[in-house]
Protein backbone atom coordinates (compact mmCIF):
# COMPACT_ATOMS: atom_id res chain seq x y z
CA UNK A 1 0.00 0.00 0.00
CA UNK A 2 1.44 3.92 -0.75
CA UNK A 3 2.02 5.95 2.28
CA UNK A 4 -0.19 8.98 1.88
CA UNK A 5 0.09 11.88 4.19
CA UNK A 6 -3.09 13.71 4.75
CA UNK A 7 -2.97 18.10 5.59
CA UNK A 8 -5.85 20.05 7.17
CA UNK A 9 -6.93 22.89 4.70
CA UNK A 10 -6.56 26.26 6.21
CA UNK A 11 -10.00 28.29 6.35
CA UNK A 12 -12.04 28.94 3.29
CA UNK A 13 -9.95 26.39 1.81
CA UNK A 14 -13.14 24.28 1.27
CA UNK A 15 -11.93 23.80 -3.02
CA UNK A 16 -8.92 22.14 -1.80
CA UNK A 17 -10.25 19.94 0.74
CA UNK A 18 -12.59 18.37 -2.09
CA UNK A 19 -9.94 17.66 -4.42
CA UNK A 20 -7.86 16.09 -2.18
CA UNK A 21 -10.36 12.93 -1.21
CA UNK A 22 -10.41 11.92 -4.83
CA UNK A 23 -6.95 12.26 -4.81
CA UNK A 24 -6.44 9.90 -1.87
CA UNK A 25 -9.07 7.39 -2.88
CA UNK A 26 -7.26 6.50 -6.35
CA UNK A 27 -4.11 6.41 -4.96
CA UNK A 28 -5.70 3.67 -2.51
CA UNK A 29 -7.08 2.27 -5.24
CA UNK A 30 -3.89 2.39 -7.50
CA UNK A 31 -1.76 0.66 -4.84
CA UNK A 32 -4.51 -2.34 -4.58
CA UNK A 33 -4.18 -2.30 -8.31
CA UNK A 34 -0.44 -2.97 -8.68
CA UNK A 35 -0.54 -5.24 -5.33
CA UNK A 36 -3.14 -7.75 -7.30
CA UNK A 37 -1.07 -7.50 -10.49
CA UNK A 38 1.99 -8.85 -8.49
CA UNK A 39 -0.10 -11.16 -6.78
CA UNK A 40 -1.81 -12.63 -10.29
CA UNK A 41 1.90 -12.89 -11.25
CA UNK A 42 3.60 -14.06 -8.42
CA UNK A 43 0.91 -17.01 -8.15
CA UNK A 44 1.16 -18.24 -11.29
CA UNK A 45 4.89 -17.85 -11.64
CA UNK A 46 4.99 -20.21 -7.95
CA UNK A 47 2.06 -22.33 -9.18
CA UNK A 48 1.67 -23.06 -12.75
CA UNK A 49 2.32 -26.81 -13.73
CA UNK A 50 5.17 -25.79 -16.10
CA UNK A 51 8.17 -23.57 -14.72
CA UNK A 52 8.05 -21.35 -17.95
CA UNK A 53 4.10 -20.95 -17.89
CA UNK A 54 2.83 -21.55 -21.44
CA UNK A 55 6.47 -21.68 -22.58
CA UNK A 56 6.93 -17.51 -21.88
CA UNK A 57 9.60 -16.03 -20.56
CA UNK A 58 7.36 -15.04 -17.32
CA UNK A 59 9.91 -12.65 -15.83
CA UNK A 60 10.04 -10.87 -18.92
CA UNK A 61 6.18 -11.01 -18.79
CA UNK A 62 6.26 -9.15 -15.66
CA UNK A 63 8.87 -6.33 -16.95
CA UNK A 64 6.24 -5.72 -20.01
CA UNK A 65 3.35 -5.62 -17.83
CA UNK A 66 4.14 -3.83 -14.77
CA UNK A 67 4.39 -0.42 -16.76
CA UNK A 68 1.31 -1.18 -18.45
CA UNK A 69 -0.14 -1.69 -15.12
CA UNK A 70 1.19 1.29 -13.72
CA UNK A 71 -0.65 3.60 -16.40
CA UNK A 72 -3.67 2.15 -16.00
CA UNK A 73 -6.29 4.54 -14.80
CA UNK A 74 -9.06 2.93 -12.69
CA UNK A 75 -9.45 -0.27 -11.93
CA UNK A 76 -11.99 -1.60 -14.73
CA UNK A 77 -8.40 -0.52 -17.26
CA UNK A 78 -6.17 -2.48 -14.64
CA UNK A 79 -8.47 -5.42 -15.23
CA UNK A 80 -8.06 -5.49 -19.01
CA UNK A 81 -4.17 -5.51 -18.79
CA UNK A 82 -4.28 -8.34 -15.95
CA UNK A 83 -6.79 -10.02 -18.85
CA UNK A 84 -4.25 -9.60 -21.71
CA UNK A 85 -1.55 -11.14 -19.70
CA UNK A 86 -3.09 -13.86 -18.99
CA UNK A 87 -4.48 -14.42 -22.40
CA UNK A 88 -0.34 -14.97 -23.40
CA UNK A 89 -0.61 -18.19 -21.56
CA UNK A 90 -3.43 -19.37 -24.00
CA UNK A 91 -4.61 -21.77 -21.75
CA UNK A 92 -8.45 -21.65 -19.76
CA UNK A 93 -9.66 -21.36 -16.48
CA UNK A 94 -7.24 -18.57 -15.95
CA UNK A 95 -9.39 -15.38 -15.17
CA UNK A 96 -10.11 -12.20 -13.74
CA UNK A 97 -13.84 -11.62 -12.15
CA UNK A 98 -14.87 -8.30 -11.74
CA UNK A 99 -15.53 -7.63 -8.00
CA UNK A 100 -19.41 -7.11 -8.53
CA UNK A 101 -19.70 -10.01 -10.07
CA UNK A 102 -17.60 -12.24 -7.83
CA UNK A 103 -19.40 -11.06 -5.11
CA UNK A 104 -22.98 -12.52 -6.72
CA UNK A 105 -20.66 -15.91 -7.45
CA UNK A 106 -19.01 -16.08 -4.05
CA UNK A 107 -22.02 -14.53 -1.40
CA UNK A 108 -20.24 -12.97 1.74
CA UNK A 109 -19.88 -15.17 4.78
CA UNK A 110 -21.58 -12.02 6.88
CA UNK A 111 -24.74 -12.38 4.63
CA UNK A 112 -27.00 -14.18 7.06
CA UNK A 113 -29.45 -14.91 3.96
CA UNK A 114 -27.01 -17.71 3.00
CA UNK A 115 -26.25 -21.20 4.27
CA UNK A 116 -25.48 -24.68 4.07
CA UNK A 117 -29.21 -25.65 4.69
CA UNK A 118 -31.32 -27.29 2.00
CA UNK A 119 -34.89 -27.60 0.82
CA UNK A 120 -34.47 -30.58 -1.24
CA UNK A 121 -34.20 -28.98 -4.60
CA UNK A 122 -32.08 -29.14 -7.58
CA UNK A 123 -31.54 -27.10 -10.54
CA UNK A 124 -30.52 -26.14 -13.24
CA UNK A 125 -30.35 -22.75 -16.01
CA UNK A 126 -32.56 -23.82 -19.04
CA UNK A 127 -32.74 -21.29 -21.35
CA UNK A 128 -32.24 -18.67 -18.94
CA UNK A 129 -34.79 -19.67 -16.11
CA UNK A 130 -33.49 -21.36 -13.04
CA UNK A 131 -35.74 -24.74 -13.30
CA UNK A 132 -36.37 -27.13 -10.75
CA UNK A 133 -34.76 -30.46 -12.39
CA UNK A 134 -35.09 -32.55 -9.36
CA UNK A 135 -36.80 -33.01 -5.59
CA UNK A 136 -35.58 -34.75 -2.51
CA UNK A 137 -38.30 -37.42 -1.63
CA UNK A 138 -39.13 -36.37 1.95
CA UNK A 139 -37.17 -33.15 1.88
CA UNK A 140 -39.39 -29.85 3.00
CA UNK A 141 -40.04 -29.02 -1.39
CA UNK A 142 -41.36 -32.36 -1.75
CA UNK A 143 -43.90 -32.48 1.21
CA UNK A 144 -44.77 -28.93 -0.14
CA UNK A 145 -45.50 -30.30 -3.87
CA UNK A 146 -42.93 -28.52 -5.59
CA UNK A 147 -42.52 -30.54 -8.61
CA UNK A 148 -39.49 -31.12 -11.31
CA UNK A 149 -40.40 -28.40 -14.10
CA UNK A 150 -41.05 -25.62 -11.87
CA UNK A 151 -39.44 -22.35 -12.27
CA UNK A 152 -37.66 -20.33 -9.11
CA UNK A 153 -38.77 -16.78 -9.71
CA UNK A 154 -37.46 -15.50 -6.18
CA UNK A 155 -36.28 -16.35 -3.03
CA UNK A 156 -37.44 -14.33 -0.05
CA UNK A 157 -37.41 -11.19 -1.98
CA UNK A 158 -34.37 -11.92 -3.95
CA UNK A 159 -35.39 -12.31 -7.80
CA UNK A 160 -32.81 -14.84 -9.93
CA UNK A 161 -33.40 -13.43 -13.37
CA UNK A 162 -31.34 -10.36 -12.87
CA UNK A 163 -28.77 -12.26 -11.17
CA UNK A 164 -28.59 -14.79 -14.23
CA UNK A 165 -28.80 -12.29 -16.81
CA UNK A 166 -26.15 -10.38 -15.16
CA UNK A 167 -23.93 -13.22 -14.64
CA UNK A 168 -25.00 -14.88 -18.33
CA UNK A 169 -23.58 -11.42 -19.62
CA UNK A 170 -19.69 -12.00 -18.34
CA UNK A 171 -17.72 -13.77 -21.11
CA UNK A 172 -15.15 -15.37 -18.22
CA UNK A 173 -17.56 -17.40 -16.27
CA UNK A 174 -18.79 -20.65 -17.21
CA UNK A 175 -21.98 -22.22 -17.15
CA UNK A 176 -20.85 -24.15 -13.94
CA UNK A 177 -20.06 -21.20 -12.14
CA UNK A 178 -23.23 -19.85 -13.08
CA UNK A 179 -25.33 -22.91 -12.05
CA UNK A 180 -22.92 -22.56 -8.76
CA UNK A 181 -24.11 -18.61 -8.00
CA UNK A 182 -27.76 -19.64 -8.40
CA UNK A 183 -27.49 -22.71 -5.99
CA UNK A 184 -26.18 -20.89 -3.43
CA UNK A 185 -29.49 -18.59 -3.55
CA UNK A 186 -31.77 -21.38 -2.84
CA UNK A 187 -29.83 -22.56 0.87
CA UNK A 188 -30.25 -20.98 3.55
CA UNK A 189 -29.51 -21.49 6.89
CA UNK A 190 -30.41 -24.31 8.83
CA UNK A 191 -33.42 -24.25 10.48
CA UNK A 192 -34.75 -21.01 8.93
CA UNK A 193 -37.60 -20.77 6.29
CA UNK A 194 -37.19 -18.90 2.77
CA UNK A 195 -40.38 -18.02 0.52
CA UNK A 196 -39.83 -19.49 -2.81
CA UNK A 197 -41.83 -18.06 -5.61
CA UNK A 198 -42.29 -20.35 -8.22
CA UNK A 199 -43.67 -20.82 -11.84
CA UNK A 200 -46.03 -23.87 -11.43
CA UNK A 201 -46.45 -26.05 -14.82
CA UNK A 202 -49.27 -23.45 -15.75
CA UNK A 203 -47.02 -20.60 -15.08
CA UNK A 204 -48.95 -19.59 -12.34
CA UNK A 205 -47.43 -17.95 -9.47
CA UNK A 206 -47.19 -19.66 -5.82
CA UNK A 207 -45.33 -18.98 -2.87
CA UNK A 208 -44.07 -21.25 -0.79
CA UNK A 209 -42.63 -21.32 2.51
CA UNK A 210 -39.43 -23.82 2.91
CA UNK A 211 -37.48 -24.64 5.51
CA UNK A 212 -33.55 -25.25 5.30
CA UNK A 213 -32.98 -28.75 6.24
CA UNK A 214 -29.33 -30.47 6.52
CA UNK A 215 -28.09 -31.17 3.03
CA UNK A 216 -28.84 -35.22 2.31
CA UNK A 217 -25.96 -37.43 2.22
CA UNK A 218 -23.05 -37.78 5.16
CA UNK A 219 -20.22 -34.95 6.09
CA UNK A 220 -17.11 -35.38 4.31
CA UNK A 221 -13.99 -33.41 4.60
CA UNK A 222 -10.65 -33.54 2.29
CA UNK A 223 -7.42 -32.04 2.20
CA UNK A 224 -8.41 -28.45 2.45
CA UNK A 225 -11.62 -29.11 1.19
CA UNK A 226 -14.47 -27.38 3.33
CA UNK A 227 -17.02 -29.92 4.99
CA UNK A 228 -19.51 -31.23 2.08
CA UNK A 229 -22.53 -33.70 2.47
CA UNK A 230 -22.03 -36.21 -0.16
CA UNK A 231 -24.51 -38.85 -0.93
CA UNK A 232 -25.45 -42.09 -3.50
CA UNK A 233 -28.33 -43.05 -5.27
CA UNK A 234 -28.62 -46.63 -6.41
CA UNK A 235 -31.28 -48.45 -8.09
CA UNK A 236 -33.23 -50.19 -10.82
CA UNK A 237 -34.69 -48.85 -14.19
CA UNK A 238 -36.29 -52.31 -15.14
CA UNK A 239 -33.18 -54.52 -16.02
CA UNK A 240 -31.04 -51.26 -16.27
CA UNK A 241 -28.87 -50.59 -12.98
CA UNK A 242 -29.11 -46.77 -11.96
CA UNK A 243 -26.22 -45.19 -9.68
CA UNK A 244 -25.57 -41.19 -9.10
CA UNK A 245 -22.95 -39.46 -6.60
CA UNK A 246 -23.00 -35.65 -6.26
CA UNK A 247 -19.28 -35.48 -5.30
CA UNK A 248 -15.78 -37.98 -5.84
CA UNK A 249 -15.34 -37.58 -2.67
CA UNK A 250 -15.74 -39.69 1.22
CA UNK A 251 -13.29 -42.06 -0.83
CA UNK A 252 -14.39 -45.45 1.31
CA UNK A 253 -18.25 -45.10 1.43
CA UNK A 254 -18.58 -43.98 -2.29
CA UNK A 255 -15.98 -46.63 -3.75
CA UNK A 256 -17.50 -49.15 -1.91
CA UNK A 257 -20.95 -48.66 -2.63
CA UNK A 258 -20.01 -47.80 -5.96
CA UNK A 259 -18.44 -51.37 -6.09
CA UNK A 260 -21.08 -53.56 -4.33
CA UNK A 261 -24.10 -52.17 -6.25
CA UNK A 262 -21.84 -53.07 -10.33
CA UNK A 263 -21.31 -56.69 -9.01
CA UNK A 264 -25.10 -56.76 -7.47
CA UNK A 265 -25.60 -55.61 -11.19
CA UNK A 266 -23.99 -58.13 -12.77
CA UNK A 267 -26.83 -59.83 -14.44
CA UNK A 268 -28.19 -56.25 -15.66
CA UNK A 269 -28.90 -55.05 -19.21
CA UNK A 270 -26.68 -52.18 -19.12
CA UNK A 271 -25.79 -49.67 -16.38
CA UNK A 272 -26.59 -46.13 -16.42
CA UNK A 273 -23.66 -43.79 -14.65
CA UNK A 274 -25.49 -39.90 -13.57
CA UNK A 275 -23.00 -37.61 -13.25
CA UNK A 276 -24.97 -34.49 -13.75
CA UNK A 277 -24.09 -31.68 -11.69
CA UNK A 278 -21.38 -33.66 -10.40
CA UNK A 279 -18.69 -31.02 -10.01
CA UNK A 280 -15.56 -33.71 -9.28
CA UNK A 281 -13.56 -34.40 -6.75
CA UNK A 282 -10.35 -36.75 -6.14
CA UNK A 283 -9.00 -38.08 -9.28
CA UNK A 284 -7.98 -41.19 -8.11
CA UNK A 285 -11.54 -42.39 -7.33
CA UNK A 286 -12.44 -42.17 -11.64
CA UNK A 287 -9.33 -44.88 -11.48
CA UNK A 288 -11.23 -47.57 -9.21
CA UNK A 289 -14.19 -47.00 -10.47
CA UNK A 290 -13.52 -47.73 -13.80
CA UNK A 291 -12.04 -50.82 -12.12
CA UNK A 292 -14.99 -52.34 -12.43
CA UNK A 293 -15.98 -51.57 -15.92
CA UNK A 294 -12.43 -52.33 -18.06
CA UNK A 295 -11.32 -55.58 -17.95
CA UNK A 296 -8.21 -55.40 -20.05
CA UNK A 297 -5.00 -54.36 -18.10
CA UNK A 298 -2.92 -51.63 -19.07
CA UNK A 299 -5.25 -49.13 -19.96
CA UNK A 300 -5.62 -45.84 -18.44
CA UNK A 301 -8.29 -42.73 -19.10
CA UNK A 302 -5.43 -40.26 -18.82
CA UNK A 303 -2.29 -38.29 -17.48
CA UNK A 304 -2.41 -35.10 -15.31
CA UNK A 305 0.80 -33.24 -15.33
CA UNK A 306 1.67 -31.12 -12.61
CA UNK A 307 5.11 -28.36 -11.80
CA UNK A 308 7.00 -31.87 -10.66
CA UNK A 309 4.59 -34.73 -10.32
CA UNK A 310 3.00 -36.68 -13.66
CA UNK A 311 -0.32 -38.46 -12.63
CA UNK A 312 -1.17 -41.61 -15.10
CA UNK A 313 -4.60 -42.33 -14.41
CA UNK A 314 -4.38 -46.20 -14.94
CA UNK A 315 -7.11 -48.41 -14.20
CA UNK A 316 -6.54 -52.15 -12.18
CA UNK A 317 -8.91 -54.17 -13.63
CA UNK A 318 -11.25 -55.61 -10.46
CA UNK A 319 -11.96 -59.73 -9.65
CA UNK A 320 -15.71 -58.85 -10.63
CA UNK A 321 -15.91 -56.19 -14.12
CA UNK A 322 -19.23 -55.45 -15.64
CA UNK A 323 -19.13 -55.97 -19.41
CA UNK A 324 -22.21 -54.82 -20.22
CA UNK A 325 -23.47 -51.43 -22.03
CA UNK A 326 -22.44 -48.56 -20.19
CA UNK A 327 -24.13 -45.42 -20.24
CA UNK A 328 -22.45 -42.39 -18.73
CA UNK A 329 -24.88 -39.03 -18.13
CA UNK A 330 -23.40 -35.22 -18.02
CA UNK A 331 -23.97 -31.66 -18.22
CA UNK A 332 -22.43 -28.86 -17.88
CA UNK A 333 -22.25 -29.23 -14.41
CA UNK A 334 -20.13 -31.93 -14.79
CA UNK A 335 -16.67 -30.90 -14.16
CA UNK A 336 -13.36 -32.11 -12.89
CA UNK A 337 -13.45 -35.84 -11.96
CA UNK A 338 -16.29 -36.25 -13.74
CA UNK A 339 -14.74 -35.10 -16.98
CA UNK A 340 -12.27 -37.16 -16.40
CA UNK A 341 -14.05 -40.34 -16.05
CA UNK A 342 -16.56 -39.67 -18.68
CA UNK A 343 -14.10 -38.82 -21.48
CA UNK A 344 -11.33 -41.53 -20.30
CA UNK A 345 -14.03 -43.89 -20.78
CA UNK A 346 -15.49 -42.87 -24.07
CA UNK A 347 -11.87 -42.56 -25.05
CA UNK A 348 -11.65 -46.01 -24.03
CA UNK A 349 -14.65 -47.11 -25.98
CA UNK A 350 -16.07 -48.55 -22.79
CA UNK A 351 -19.06 -46.18 -22.40
CA UNK A 352 -21.37 -44.05 -24.18
CA UNK A 353 -21.88 -40.84 -23.28
CA UNK A 354 -25.68 -38.42 -22.80
CA UNK A 355 -26.45 -35.17 -22.05
CA UNK A 356 -24.76 -31.60 -23.11
CA UNK A 357 -21.15 -30.34 -23.52
CA UNK A 358 -19.12 -30.35 -19.84
CA UNK A 359 -18.04 -27.82 -17.92
CA UNK A 360 -14.58 -27.81 -19.54
CA UNK A 361 -13.10 -27.22 -16.27
CA UNK A 362 -11.05 -30.48 -15.93
CA UNK A 363 -7.98 -28.66 -14.47
CA UNK A 364 -7.65 -28.37 -10.63
CA UNK A 365 -8.07 -25.01 -10.04
CA UNK A 366 -8.69 -22.27 -7.71
CA UNK A 367 -10.84 -18.95 -7.25
CA UNK A 368 -9.28 -16.20 -4.86
CA UNK A 369 -10.03 -12.81 -4.15
CA UNK A 370 -7.46 -9.59 -5.20
CA UNK A 371 -6.53 -7.05 -3.40
CA UNK A 372 -8.99 -4.93 -5.55
CA UNK A 373 -11.67 -6.91 -5.17
CA UNK A 374 -11.60 -8.58 -8.19
CA UNK A 375 -11.62 -12.49 -8.35
CA UNK A 376 -8.82 -14.25 -9.67
CA UNK A 377 -9.34 -18.13 -10.62
CA UNK A 378 -5.91 -20.17 -12.01
CA UNK A 379 -4.97 -23.85 -12.87
CA UNK A 380 -2.48 -25.63 -11.15
CA UNK A 381 -2.50 -28.86 -13.16
CA UNK A 382 -2.62 -29.92 -16.93
CA UNK A 383 -5.22 -33.13 -18.26
CA UNK A 384 -4.52 -35.27 -21.53
CA UNK A 385 -7.27 -37.70 -22.16
CA UNK A 386 -6.16 -41.16 -23.12
CA UNK A 387 -7.31 -40.22 -26.91
CA UNK A 388 -4.44 -37.25 -26.92
CA UNK A 389 -6.67 -33.94 -26.41
CA UNK A 390 -6.80 -31.73 -23.44
CA UNK A 391 -10.28 -31.64 -21.97
CA UNK A 392 -9.81 -28.18 -20.36
CA UNK A 393 -11.31 -25.38 -22.23
CA UNK A 394 -12.65 -27.95 -24.51
CA UNK A 395 -14.55 -30.80 -22.00
CA UNK A 396 -16.35 -34.06 -22.87
CA UNK A 397 -18.56 -33.71 -25.79
CA UNK A 398 -21.48 -36.55 -25.86
CA UNK A 399 -21.53 -38.98 -28.24
CA UNK A 400 -25.59 -38.44 -28.35
CA UNK A 401 -26.32 -34.92 -26.89
CA UNK A 402 -30.24 -34.42 -25.46
CA UNK A 403 -30.77 -31.11 -23.27
CA UNK A 404 -33.32 -31.28 -20.56
CA UNK A 405 -36.35 -29.05 -21.17
CA UNK A 406 -38.71 -27.91 -18.84
CA UNK A 407 -41.47 -29.28 -21.08
CA UNK A 408 -40.32 -32.86 -20.19
CA UNK A 409 -39.73 -32.33 -16.98
CA UNK A 410 -43.42 -30.90 -16.55
CA UNK A 411 -44.39 -34.05 -18.08
CA UNK A 412 -42.19 -36.11 -15.83
CA UNK A 413 -39.95 -37.22 -18.66
CA UNK A 414 -35.94 -36.93 -18.28
CA UNK A 415 -35.20 -37.26 -21.67
CA UNK A 416 -31.31 -37.64 -21.16
CA UNK A 417 -32.09 -40.66 -19.02
CA UNK A 418 -34.69 -41.85 -21.63
CA UNK A 419 -32.15 -41.86 -24.20
CA UNK A 420 -29.54 -43.94 -22.57
CA UNK A 421 -32.37 -46.56 -21.53
CA UNK A 422 -32.84 -46.78 -25.35
CA UNK A 423 -29.65 -47.13 -26.19
CA UNK A 424 -29.01 -50.10 -23.47
CA UNK A 425 -32.83 -51.35 -24.62
CA UNK A 426 -31.42 -51.93 -28.37
CA UNK A 427 -27.58 -52.72 -27.00
CA UNK A 428 -29.36 -56.10 -25.50
CA UNK A 429 -32.11 -56.35 -28.56
CA UNK A 430 -28.94 -56.82 -30.82
CA UNK A 431 -27.20 -59.36 -29.05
Amino acid sequence: MLAVSYSLPLAGQTTATTSTVPNQQGLQSKALDLASFEKVWTTIRDKHWEKNPGGLDWTAIHDEFRPKMELAAGTPRARDVLREMLSRLRQTHFAIVPGSVYADVEPSANDETHGDGSTGIDVRVLDGQAIVTKVDSGSSADRAGVKPGWEIDGVSGVLLAPLIDRLKKDPSLTGLTLERAVQSRIGGPIGETGRFAFLDGSNHLQVIPLVFSSPRGVISSFGNLPPMHVWVETGRLGNTGYIAFNMFLDLVHVMTQFGNFVESCNRCDGLVIDLRGNPGGIGGMAMGMAGWLVDKPDQKLGTMLMRDVKLNFVINPRAQVFTGPVAVLVDGSSASTSEIFAGGLKDLGRARVFGTHTAAAALPSVFERLPNGDGFQYAVANYISEGGKPLEGVGVTPDVEVRLTRPALLSGHDPVLDAALEWIKGQRNTK
